[in-house]
């Protein structure tokens, strides 16, 4: 048999697409708006470190508290950042429909800051209010952009990278996630009892705000949201200036004009109003069944046990067997530097070289298997190698859990809808995204006081269902244009990405046949084969070369 290594910086394209197209401008707004993720990760990573801190419990009397009380105080502050979230996505609709994405964005990150100043606030002599209202208004900024910032993403990229520019988001979720471990871990170790010792943690949050907000202003409008509201000039100019390419190159030409047929095509049959994609959800099951997809995509992410190990990891740790305070902190720091580098290995090589359907099937066993071990160390709490082997497969979890269902929901479910409806479904999928998260931070504690071990046994259910639901529902989506997806969805999962290429190969060679010349519509053209000529010349010998002329 052969073995054949692949290039991972391959980009898999429906079309071939001159060099110009992938430039830095796409990875710029990439990493813009990893800022807004770089807050959404830092307060996962924080705030369970600093809640669990003795001066944080004395400066508002929680230490004075029955352990139950504390941690139902504990929860509330945490899962109200949630419960903010979830509006927050409902608000998200209205901006990307009436006020563009880019003023979607502008909100969120304002609303966001907004509520980090409002954390500084609390004190022993105020009280919890101001927390309690700042990490719900920073929810809704929160839940603003995890609806909007994957669609904007979405809609700049060009097919062959859509997946890891989109993956930069979950990489700025993944670098908040570690400085907020290694912060609330170094105020414990490094400053003494204080009022400081718990504020610092708080006052961090400012600096991504404002990197968000400072980023976003430069950001430009999306092409095809420009399009949808008949503002083409202003679209075909974002759209040059995001490909590096003129008004008159045969590459923009056919992407322009793509995006104007599926506008018209969506006027036609769907609708451009603002409840229009709610009643195309109602009368098209197939819509529906994708919006299915999504939504129980990112409901099985939170049930595979992330949330709960981000926000109370000191407990979960200390639960596992890690004793002390301080050390528990530190295995959380450890925790979320595992967190930051397979997201690295994710973005750059996972996501685009072995697609989103394969890798949620070879990692989701694995997280079972390792739950299932955690599961019964806990029940039965051994000494010896069985506790350093509950711990080292809590990493192990870990980074299969990054590899397949930390960022893949996201790359998903924004590229699996039209135009017209892909703002309302992605609010839709965040909402369950957000509702999901809000109950598994709001009631973890009690958790794992009733289910104890039984709570590793629930993740890893959770993971073995997982299997079947990908398998049977999910096709693959790496490097298929957004207008194609409404094909690809047609057919059965487990074949529907083969199918749908040999189509387009076969759609090709006909027109080849036709006009005897070819047309940039060629599947599976890859960029290593992509010179630097100019894109027209590009186009011509391309099509000249695949029908052997």
């Amino acid at each position: 048999m052969k073995f054949t290594i692949h290039n991972p910086f391959k980009v898999v394209e429906d079309r071939p697409t001159p060099p110009q197209v992938y430039n830095w401008k796409v990875y710029a707004c990439g990493i813009v708006l990893a800022a807004a993720a770089l807050e959404i990760g830092y307060d996962s990573g924080f705030i369970g470190g600093t809640l669990a801190l003795d001066s944080f419990a004395s400066e508002f009397g929680l230490d004075q508290m029955t352990t139950s009380h504390h941690s139902f105080i504990t929860s509330n502050i945490i899962s109200v950042f949630h419960a903010g979230c979830f509006f927050g996505s409902i608000f998200s609709y209205f901006f990307t429909y009436y006020k563009g994405r880019k003023f979607g964005l502008l909100f969120s990150c304002v609303t966001m800051a907004l509520g980090a100043i409002l954390m500084m606030l609390p004190s022993h002599s105020r009280g919890l209010v101001p927390l309690y209202l700042g990490r719900t208004l920073a929810g809704v900024g929160v839940g603003c952009s995890t609806s909007i910032v994957p669609v904007y993403l979405a809609e700049i990229s060009p097919p062959g990278i859509r997946g890891r520019v989109s993956a930069m988001y979950e990489l700025g979720w993944r670098v908040g996630d570690t400085t907020g471990f290694f912060i609330a871990y170094g105020v414990s170790d490094t400053i003494k009892e204080s009022f400081k010792q718990w504020y610092i943690p708080f006052a961090v949050q400012l600096i991504p705000a404002g990197l968000y907000i400072i980023g976003v202003s430069f950001l430009i409008e999306t092409p095809r949201w420009l399009v949808g509201k008949g503002r083409d000039e202003e679209a075909l100019k974002n759209l040059c200036w995001l490909r590096n390419l003129n008004e008159e190159d045969e590459y923009i030409q056919w992407e322009f004009n793509n995006m104007k047929e599926e506008i018209e095509v969506q006027k036609r049959t769907v609708g451009l109003g603002f409840t229009d994609p709610f009643r195309e959800l109602a009368r098209k099951p197939s819509i529906l069944k994708r919006l299915f997809i999504s939504a129980g995509l990112y409901v099985l992410q939170d049930l595979y046990g992330i949330q709960s190990i981000n926000y109370y990891s000191p407990t979960i740790f200390k639960q596992i067997g890690v004793k002390s305070t301080n050390t528990s902190l530190f295995s959380s720091g450890l925790f979320g530097v595992c967190k930051l580098i397979s997201t690295i290995i994710w973005a750059a090589f996972v996501v685009e070289q072995f697609g989103r359907r394969t890798t949620l099937l070879f990692t989701s066993p694995i997280c079972a298997l390792c739950f299932f071990y955690i599961g019964g160390y806990v029940k039965y709490k051994t000494s010896g190698p069985e506790a350093k082997a509950a711990l080292g497969l809590v990493y192990v979890w870990c980074f299969f859990f990054i590899m397949g269902w930390s960022g893949t929901p996201y790359v998903v479910g924004a590229e699996i809808f039209d135009n017209n409806i892909r703002g309302a479904c992605q609010a839709i999928n965040s909402m369950f995204l957000w509702l999901g998260v809000f109950l598994m931070t709001r009631f973890t504690t009690q958790m794992v006081a009733s289910m104890k071990y039984g709570l590793f046994f629930f993740f890893a259910g959770f993971a073995v269902l997982s299997i079947p639901f990908v398998y049977f529902l999910l096709p693959e989506t790496k490097g298929v244009s957004l207008e194609y997806m409404d094909r690809l969805f047609a057919k059965p999962a487990w074949r529907a990405h083969k199918e749908l290429f040999e189509e387009l190969d076969e759609e090709r060679l006909e027109r080849e046949r036709v006009d005897g010349l070819g047309s940039p519509l060629t599947p599976m053209f890859t960029q290593d084969d992509v010179d630097e000529k100019a894109s027209a010349e590009f186009v011509e010998e391309a099509s000249i070369k695949r029908s052997g002329v």
